[in-house]
């Protein structure tokens, strides 16, 4: 089998983890949930060479700075970067990463991966990416299903069918659900083999690139002119504007995946997270043993299940507080309740209609 080629996906803004996630710098380049950034981390799941072969990296013209930092820090001096001149959603985003591997080999395989999601079990995520492996070089679009810890709302799912024969570990796909009602999502769980739809994929880029050509034709032909016509400086590739400009703005999963034939789910558990908010940093922080989550310079009396951290300097101080996230990052400060936590974007929408002056 040939290496797999990792597809790093990183366009996300991340305002939910406003203050600290910003356009500028968003959060799959914060040390968020360690000492490296998740975007390093992601690197990470895919450094073994003998496995793995260069990443392409898919970002904003504003983030190559980042990209090309964190490369630097991990010791990754073969990397291309795909410089989208602007953000078109993800399946254009696949679509030019699938058109620049075929471009090389027309049958790689390619991992594709967000940059700003955790994993606390890498060895299984790459126990499964090993399971899907037999059927992808045979044909299919495979993507991985983390075994639910609860009916989340917030996360669409997956419906797996009949376990292939062939196959140990990988079954087909019933259907995509859309993010549920909680009573669905609860009905779905008692039903067993739904699963979260993480957004990672493991396919082969000509086959990717048939079930774009068939479902999407204009978005395929948008993107194939825009590798081909693409300008190169050193590891960056710069697709052509104007055409890819003109491609239709959709995710992979609306675009390609739902319409697919032959795809295919490979349930697994790595400890995943979309560290989607505040509150999900808490729960995969560290907690004392009142339940808070300390970072920085805190000092917690009385206080219990609380997210606090400070930063540049700052000194966070709690007394009779429970359920609450304070957070300092430069000037700003949040305080939020933490089952409040994901209207962290309401600040971030009131900041752009009232920039500072």
């Amino acid at each position: 089998m040939n290496k797999i080629v990792p597809v790093i996906l990183s366009g996300g803004s991340g305002t939910r983890l406003w203050p600290v996630s910003t356009g500028a710098a968003p959060k799959q380049f914060q040390p968020l949930t360690g000492g490296d950034s998740m975007f390093l981390q992601t690197l990470g799941r895919a450094a073994d060479r003998t496995r793995f072969a260069a990443p392409l990296i898919v970002c904003g013209p504003a983030h190559v700075a980042h990209v090309e930092a964190d490369l630097a820090a991990a010791g990754i001096a073969d990397a291309r970067i795909i410089v989208e001149p602007a953000a078109r959603n993800t399946a254009p985003a696949i679509a030019l990463a699938a058109f620049a591997a075929a471009a090389e080999h027309p049958a790689a395989t390619i991992l594709v991966m967000p940059a700003d999601h955790v994993m606390t079990d890498v060895p299984a995520f790459l126990g499964a990416i090993e399971a899907a492996r037999p059927a992808v070089e045979a044909g299919a679009l495979a993507t991985f299903g983390i075994a639910p810890s609860h009916p989340e709302t917030g996360y669409g799912y997956i419906a797996a069918g009949d376990p292939l024969a062939d196959v140990p570990g990988v079954h087909t796909v019933r259907r995509f659900v859309e993010k549920p009602a909680r009573d669905r999502a609860e009905a779905m769980l008692a039903e067993g083999r739904h699963y979260w739809n993480a957004g990672i994929f493991l396919m082969r880029a000509d086959r990717f690139l048939a079930e774009l050509e068939r479902q999407q034709s204009a978005m395929a032909l948008t993107c194939a002119a825009a590798v081909a016509k693409a300008r190169r400086d050193g590891t960056r590739i710069h697709p052509d504007p104007d055409a890819f400009l003109a491609s239709p703005s959709d995710s992979i999963d609306y675009a390609v995946m739902e319409g697919a034939e032959r795809v295919v789910v490979t349930p697994v558990d790595p400890g995943w997270s979309d560290v989607g908010g505040w509150a999900a940093l808490h729960e995969l922080g560290d907690k004392d043993a009142a339940g808070n989550v300390c970072i920085g310079d805190v000092i917690a009396i009385d206080a219990t299940g609380n997210y606090l951290r400070a930063c540049d300097g700052k000194r966070v101080a709690v007394v009779g507080v429970s359920d609450l996230i304070v957070v300092t990052h430069g000037d700003d400060i949040l305080v939020i309740p933490r089952e409040r936590a994901q209207e962290v974007k309401a600040i971030v929408e009131y900041l752009k209609a009232n920039p500072p002056r």
